[in-house]
């Protein structure tokens, strides 16, 4: 908040000078009380149906009755989340346009893109890591594929003939399989979706052959016995496919991650706003009925403060640069 200043300069307008100074800090007490004061926008760059999606309906659903207006979702896809997330950078600070992302658009592209159209460390700042949850590798329970080392297999046997989808260029589903790629010395053909349910779509379609997305979309085929899940990608099994090993269990070492969400803020927005955002969203995250949600959804609720998203996000961007460049893979 802004410190207004009066300037006396002759007895006779003490008087006045002085009510207008104590009504000053009053009338932005006021402005501030009255925030929000109308539908607050909060922004996914990716698809309908998407990890994104999903956790921003919802928590919005329990966070419009707590702030006293109505939380809008709005999917702005493309760019493989660039599209959405630039344009929230690029948004006034007033409070009423918000951004759920994920680890691509907020951290990876900004060395994976050559030129990059805003700048999530300068132009976005924290509000909370709303979630995560682990990818999953799998393929169509037809395709006689049965481990992760089968699929590697394949791939060595049939150069050329394999294709791979993924939530969106520069995603950590790219990603995820092109150090894979790398590692096991074998190739498959990138086929982007703006959305976890395409991606998958695609392999059910037979358009590509394998996937590792998060995994609100892959265990519902999963379980519907369309598709088998090879392995997951966190370092420790996830409490969702307990029978399904890790990366590493499963004979490939240093691919570890994790599908995480946060939601963001022009960087102009006001402390006071980004701190009753934080609060808000830590309770409702905490609520019985949200965790029930989101575990049906096969995601985790994380909160926590703005200063730890951005030690966190700081963090992701040590860890996964060296890993990017080690891909060769940059995008114009």
């Amino acid at each position: 908040m802004k410190l207004l200043k009066s300037i006396l300069i002759q007895r006779s307008t003490f008087s006045l000078a002085l009510f207008f100074g104590l009504l000053s800090p009053l009338s932005c007490a006021w402005a501030q009380q009255a925030w929000p004061n109308k539908p607050i926008k909060l922004v996914v760059p990716y698809g309908p149906g998407s990890s994104p999606d999903v956790i921003a309906r919802i928590v919005a659903e329990k966070l419009s009755p707590r702030l006293g207006q109505p939380v809008i979702i709005e999917n702005r896809v493309g760019a493989g989340g660039n599209t959405g997330s630039g344009t929230v950078a690029k948004a006034a600070g007033d409070g009423y346009t918000f951004l759920i992302s994920t680890n691509g658009p907020l951290v990876y592209n900004t060395v994976l893109y050559k030129k990059l159209s805003y700048d999530p460390f300068a132009e976005l700042r924290p509000v909370v890591l709303a979630g995560g949850q682990s990818n999953v590798c799998a393929v169509r329970t037809d395709s006689g594929i049965n481990t992760l080392a089968d699929l590697i297999e394949a791939m060595k046997k049939n150069p050329g003939k394999f294709n791979f989808s993924s939530t969106g260029i520069g995603s950590l589903s790219q990603l995820g399989v092109e150090l894979l790629k790398v590692k096991t010395e074998t190739f498959a053909v990138h086929i982007p979706y703006v959305s976890s349910p395409l991606a998958i779509m695609a392999i059910l379609q037979g358009d590509v052959q394998f996937a590792c997305v998060p995994a609100v979309a892959v265990l519902p085929q999963v379980k519907a016995g369309k598709m088998r899940a090879l392995a997951v990608s966190t370092a420790k099994r996830s409490q969702f496919l307990p029978d399904v090993p890790t990366m590493k269990e499963a004979g490939l070492s240093g691919i570890e991650s994790v599908a995480w969400m946060a939601i963001m803020a022009p960087a102009s927005t006001a402390n006071d706003i980004v701190a009753r955002m934080n609060q808000e969203i830590n309770t409702v995250l905490a609520m019985p009925e949200v965790k029930e949600k989101l575990y049906s959804q096969y995601m985790e609720p994380i909160g926590g403060t703005e200063l730890e998203l951005k030690n966190f996000m700081q963090q992701e961007l040590r860890v996964m640069t060296p890993v990017i460049k080690r891909t060769g893979l940059t995008i114009e």
